[in-house]
């Protein structure tokens, strides 16, 4: 049961926690203060936490000879971050978690904070990933710093989750297939040659194709065709995601910058945790309108 309070709050005790698969910088949640549990990667010879005990290009370099799976956070580790964040003073969190659709997360910290005793955690479903998931979580922030009121701040996340567009390519279904992610998008692909999906998080949260071309580069173009169609000359917020392929992605950054009307817009590099299930080629948009 949320114990969620429409009154405002002082926001120095109101505190904002997300997960790794936020894909948020170290620099951006220094900015807003915000806290981040990691999930794990699972090798059969031991698991380290995301982001924190392994890096995207250590999970890459042992593809695809080892391909690890992924687990939720440590509930000691939420746990912990409960009770620091407690003793430091706070009363209340709004507690960020990666799409219940894809992952147990959202499912696990619910049970944790509910039965906390000493903070009163209002724990929000993405329903999105990686830098879609970092951008509500920025957008929240936002709303915190600026009116302390926690209904609001949830109420935002809520209605630009509804307006956002998250897709990514990926030149091999391999690791989505591996890691059991491959959601809606198989058996709409279907075995035609070379054809590659353009994939997006649908409304409940998993995985499903939006699009589909000949080969990676026609994939490319017809992710930038959905976004001019979704959004037109509206201005939006965007941000590009990749795998291990910085130079595609600030490519990729400029081409939308061409035929989106962008007001902001950066690139980041997906979590170890994401990237296992993607594997090194994933290039991804995200965006929501300004």
């Amino acid at each position: 049961m949320t114990r969620l309070t429409t009154v405002k709050q002082p926001t120095d005790t109101i505190a904002l926690i997300t997960d790794s698969a936020s894909d948020l910088t170290q620099e951006q949640r220094k900015q807003y203060n915000i806290f981040s549990v990691p999930l794990r990667i699972v090798y059969k010879f031991g698991e380290y936490r995301d982001g924190i005990e392994i890096s995207p290009s250590e999970v890459y370099a042992r593809m695809p000879g080892e391909v690890p799976s992924t687990s939720l956070p440590l509930p000691d580790d939420v746990s912990a971050l409960y009770d620091q964040l407690a003793d430091e003073g706070y009363t209340h969190a709004v507690h960020i978690c990666i799409s219940s659709g894809l992952s147990g997360t959202y499912n696990m910290v619910r049970l944790l904070a509910a039965e906390h005793p000493r903070l009163n955690v209002e724990v929000v479903d993405s329903k999105i990933l990686s830098m879609g998931e970092g951008m509500l979580v920025l957008e929240c922030a936002k709303v915190l710093q600026e009116t302390g009121n926690i209904a609001l701040a949830v109420e935002r996340v809520r209605q630009l989750r509804e307006g956002m567009l998250g897709t990514f390519i990926i030149r091999t279904l391999e690791y989505l297939r591996k890691g059991g992610r491959i959601g809606l998008v198989e058996s709409v692909l279907g075995s035609m040659l070379n054809l590659k999906p353009v994939i997006f998080v649908n409304d409940d949260g998993i995985y499903q194709t939006l699009a589909k071309a000949r080969g990676f580069s026609g994939a490319r173009t017809a992710l930038l065709d959905e976004f001019k169609r979704r959004y037109g000359d509206r201005p939006v917020h965007i941000s590009v995601v990749h795998g291990e392929g910085q130079e595609e992605a600030e490519s990729l950054l400029e081409a939308a910058k061409g035929v989106l009307n962008a007001v902001s817009g950066f690139v980041a590099q997906v979590s170890p945790v994401l990237g296992a299930h993607t594997g090194p080629s994933l290039l991804g948009l995200i965006a929501y309108e300004a």
